[in-house]
């Protein structure tokens, strides 16, 4: 199945059914009256979590869903049946978002929420509902209210503990297949990595959801290369691994920089996560170049890089521990945190 993490769909909630003009007219009875019904309700727009997905496939072969109008009014005081609502349902960690895609209408972080988007019209009233002693033979009824519409953007960023960051081709696919059973593309050019893929990796009795998105090269926040937009399925995480490859063309240090750089201008806190760094692909490597790649590295990030290599497995285990240890650190931060008045929305 292909990967599909961003669609703009319409959205129609339905009309209300209009109110019914009608009398009586059973025999021997002269005076009848109104015996007009009400409308039903249009239908309403919801937008439901599920369980099951991980893409926005289903919306790229239909974009336009409308919710049912509510049935009219009949006599002998017959209400319409309420309009079907439309639902649309969408993967954990989906975003909805307004035409500019930028303003956030909501964030489906949990399987089973729901939230209506856009409630359907009101059903008119009959002419029975407007009989009164000085109108006792109103011939009016009130059409439904009209049902609303827009265009949204759905947006999914995946949830994950932990995510893969770093230039094309340094070994972020291969990490995720030695360590999960997810099976990216794998190759030996650069943007071989066209998705986000996720895995959920085991270690000890531990286990964690991880992310590898398309590389980023200088320029990306720019749109250069496949651009940042990947970038948003690593905020939800916990901790960074960022991979920097010791057999590349570039020097380590200058990889580092350009990745950071890039995270730096995405935003979004991603250079306030914590980060373990590590120089890949070190089975390529002599120890001489391996110790003048990492102490480069080493000045360029503050830290002492993990030497990590997918193929042999050399540090993979240690690479994982580190992981747990920063989600677990994370957690407890969390845990700990007390929310002021002000988060909670509490005004004295």
């Amino acid at each position: 199945m292909k990967f599909l993490d961003q669609a703009k769909v319409y959205v129609r909630s339905g009309n209300g059914g209009a109110g019914s003009v009608s009398f009586r007219r059973e025999k021997y009875i002269e005076f009848g009256g109104p015996d007009g019904g009400d409308g039903g309700r249009g239908g309403d727009v919801v937008i439901e979590c599920v369980d099951g997905l991980n893409t926005l496939i289903d919306y790229r072969y239909k974009q336009h869903f409308k919710a049912e109008t509510g049935i009219h009014g009949m006599g002998k005081n017959r209400t319409g049946a309420d309009g079907a609502d439309v639902v649309l349902k969408v993967p954990v960690g989906t975003q909805v978002l307004e035409e500019d895609n930028e303003t956030i209408l909501a964030d489906l972080t949990e399987v089973g929420q729901r939230i209506v988007l856009l409630k359907g019209g009101n059903g008119g009233f009959g002419n029975a509902h407007f009989k009164s002693s000085v109108n006792q033979a109103p011939r009016r009824a009130n059409p439904g209210l009209e049902g609303q519409e827009k265009w949204i953007w759905l947006r999914l960023k995946l949830i994950a503990d932990a995510g893969l960051v770093g230039l094309p081709n340094a070994g972020k696919s291969t990490f995720l297949a030695t360590v999960s059973a997810a099976k990216p593309k794998i190759a030996d050019y650069p943007f071989t990595t066209l998705h986000p893929n996720l895995g959920i990796v085991q270690i000890d009795t531990r286990s964690f959801a991880m992310a590898d998105i398309p590389g980023l090269i200088e320029g990306a926040h720019e749109g250069t290369g496949l651009g940042d937009r990947f970038l948003g399925h690593v905020e939800r995480t916990r901790v960074l691994l960022h991979l920097v490859d010791g057999s590349g063309e570039m020097a380590p240090d200058e990889a580092y920089r350009v990745v950071r750089g890039e995270l730096e201008a995405y935003g979004h806190g991603l250079t306030d996560k914590p980060e373990i760094v590590a120089l890949s692909k070190c089975d390529a490597l002599t120890d001489e170049m391996i110790a003048d790649k990492a102490a480069a590295l080493e000045t360029a990030c503050g830290q002492k890089p993990l030497i990590l290599s997918a193929a042999s497995g050399k540090n993979v285990d240690t690479a994982l521990r580190m992981i747990v240890r920063a989600i677990d650190r994370d957690k407890e931060e969390a845990a700990n945190t007390v929310p002021s008045a002000e988060d909670e929305g509490w005004h004295p």
